[in-house]
Order: structure tokens, then sequence, then C-alpha cells
């Protein structure tokens, strides 16, 4: 009797019973999930409140506004789940995705994303396309993608200024989605160091770390997805380079690896039985030819029937190295292992005279198979204006 008494005193004094203290803000209970006690808590968040019911979450003071905008999304196909959705956009054909990432916010961010070209990938969906850089009359470069399977061309973003008038850049494809311009030339600026790549993917030109040296002219190829750049010329006093260097897209950085044995600028290579074979011009214009073997780190000079014969562009396909012959007409060469000599593959009946073969046809690997593409067709692009122009790089890329 005499506690309620003074309970019922205290209430006519204004006093009252306090609660448990909550900030109305956020709670410090789990702020460590170390600390035991609440004066733990304490101690960690000095003066804050703390809450003594250890089961309130702390985004439990977050607006129902804001839960019902976290919750609620649009489909990505009204009536159907996002699984099934995406089940019928991977089938939706290449040619159609720059449309696609237009419809809405959605779907622009799937189709900007690895998952869904690597599940078109998997599931056998991905489709080839060429894409061909050329320059012009007046030195100008341009580039388009051509759609095999519709017989199409695409129109792409145009080329970075840095590379609108470069000359003497290498090209290379990573991840097979990824097309990268390295090194050159600038006009004004000399040898460059610059790094970009084109993301078939986004459709989208990015920056890449610049190379270790400059250099134009160079040497390159793909070895486990690691791009490989050798050799070249550099404005200055050492103007042929001996250096190599490797940029891994999975630590994003260069690094130089073994020397060749003399500085070198390339005209040729290819990545043949395990070693990458370049053949090129010496300091004093004599002709030097090298192989790098990757597990090793040693470059080794070359001088056998390969090398001998070996003069113009051309590929390793299916454990086969094929290379192109254009001194009467374009023809299609295979190296023969057995006897170390070079034997007529193909005769592509498209005789060009004694063209230059770095400007009458380009190898590329497509669909599995070795196709000739040659510069009067890739002439037949360049508009009304009639201005002659020649291939500088053909690349494959898949999305």
């Amino acid at each position: 009797m005499e506690q309620n008494i003074e309970r019922s005193s205290n209430a006519n004094r204004g006093f009252r019973v306090q609660a448990p203290l909550v900030d109305s803000v956020s709670c410090y209970c789990k702020v460590e999930s170390g600390l035991k006690t609440v004066a733990g808590a304490r101690k960690f968040v000095p003066g804050s409140k703390l809450c003594i019911q250890h089961d309130i979450n702390p985004r439990a003071h977050k607006t129902r506004s804001y839960r019902r905008e976290r919750r609620v999304q649009p489909p990505l196909l009204p009536g159907l789940p996002d699984d099934l959705a995406i089940a019928c956009l991977i089938r939706v054909p290449r040619v159609e995705h720059n449309k696609l990432r237009l419809v809405c916010k959605r779907w622009y961010n799937l189709l900007s994303r690895n998952f869904f070209y690597s599940l078109r990938k998997s599931l056998g969906m991905a489709e080839e396309w060429v894409y061909v850089i050329k320059r012009d009359r007046d030195g100008r470069i341009s580039w388009h993608a051509f759609d095999p399977i519709y017989q199409l061309w695409q129109p792409l973003p145009p080329v970075p200024l840095e590379y609108s008038s470069a000359i003497g850049f290498g090209c290379a494809v990573l991840s097979g989605c990824h097309l990268y311009l390295f090194g050159g030339k600038d006009p004004l600026k000399g040898s460059m160091r610059r790094v970009i790549f084109y993301s078939a993917r986004t459709n989208k030109w990015h920056r890449a770390p610049d190379m270790l040296r400059k250099r134009h002219f160079s040497g390159s190829c793909v070895i486990n997805n690691c791009l490989y750049v050798a050799g070249g010329e550099c404005d200055g006093i050492h103007r042929t380079l001996r250096s190599v260097e490797v940029y891994d897209p999975n630590r994003n950085r260069w690094s130089f690896v073994a020397d060749m044995s003399t500085g070198m600028v390339p005209f040729i290579g290819v990545m043949y039985d395990g070693k990458w074979y370049l053949k090129g011009l010496g300091a004093h214009r004599e002709v030097l030819s090298e192989a790098y073997i990757p597990e090793t780190n040693i470059w080794t000079p070359i001088n056998d029937g390969m090398i001998a014969g070996w003069r113009n562009p051309s590929i390793s396909l299916n454990g086969k190295l094929y290379a192109l012959d254009c001194r009467d007409g374009c023809k299609l060469r295979v190296y023969d292992e057995a006897t170390k000599s070079w034997n007529r593959f193909i005769d592509s009946k498209l005789h060009l005279g004694n063209s230059l073969s770095l400007e009458a046809a380009a190898l590329v690997p497509l669909n599995g198979h070795a196709r000739s593409l040659f510069t009067n067709l890739w002439s037949s692009i360049a508009g009304r204006s009639g201005l002659k122009s020649h291939i500088v790089h053909c690349q494959v890329l898949l999305a």
C-alpha cells in the first residue's frame, strides 16, 4: 500500500518511469559483435544512447516508403519471373542489343554486365563479329564491325581522338570481347605509352594502364589471356627497342619480361606450337627472327624453313600454321612440319597482282575457319567520296 502511494506521489510530482533508451537514428547494441555487454558498447561509442533490446534491427527506423521502394521492382518482362525473362533476352540476336539497351534502365544494366554475355557464351549463343580498323588516303583512322550472319555493317563509337591519326599502334583482343589499342606514334606528340580498349559488351571505349615504355611499330600476341608487346621503335637516341612487357588484365598492370637478343621492329608475328615467333628488321635494317618460350621466359634466334618462307600475315588454327601469299594473287599456304616447308593450300581466285600483303588482306579466325578478307571489300565502305583505304588491323570479338 505504501509502495502504491509512493508511486502516486511521484506521478503527482511529474516524475515518470524511464522507458528503455533507443536512439531514434541508430542502435549501437550490435556495433561490435565482440562486445558482450551494453556497458562495453558504451565504451565503444562514447556518449551514445543504448538500446537494451538486443533484437532490434538497426534498419527498423527506415521510412515505410523506403522499404516499399526497395521491395517493389519492375520485372524485366511483365508476367514473367526474371530468370525466364533472361532466358528470353539472351536469345535475341546480337544485332538488336543496342536497341535492347534503350528499353529501360534494368535492361541497360543487364546488357552492360558480364553475367548476360557469359550466359550467352556458356549456352553457345554468342556471336562473332569482324572488326576492321582502316586508314584512308588522308591518314585518318576509322573502324567498322561486320555481322557475318546477317551480312550487315554495324555502327560503332568513333575511335578516340589520340588514335584518330596515329600510326604504328598495336591491336589485340583479350577475354574474347575487349579490343585493345596500344602504343603508336602521334603526329605531334611522338611515341606513346597510351592504352585503351573497346568492350563489345558495353559498346564503349575505356582507358587501361599505360605501357612501361613508349613504342610504335611493335609486335604483340596474347598468351593465356595476357598481352605481350615486344620491340618496336621509340623517338630518341635508342630508336630500336629490345624490351618486352606483358599486361595482365586480372592484375591490371604491366611488367617487363626477358628482352629480345637484339632490337627489332617486327613486321609479322604468330603464336605457333607454344612459341611466339617474330620476324622484323634490326637497327641496320637487317632481317631478324626470334622465338619466345613463355614457360622459360627465353628468346631464341630462329633461322629454319618456317622462317625462310614466312613473309606474310599468318595464323595458327587447329594446330596448323597458315599464311597468305600475295606475290601473284592472294593464295593461302600451309606449313608442313615434316618437310619444314610451305605448301599451297587454297587459291582465292582473286588476283590482285603483286600487291603488298599487308594492304591486300588480313587473316582472321571466324567460327573455327580461316577467312581471307580483302581490302577491295573493305574499301567499299569508305563512302561516296571514293577514298582508297587499307586495313590496319582486323580482329574478331565475341559477345
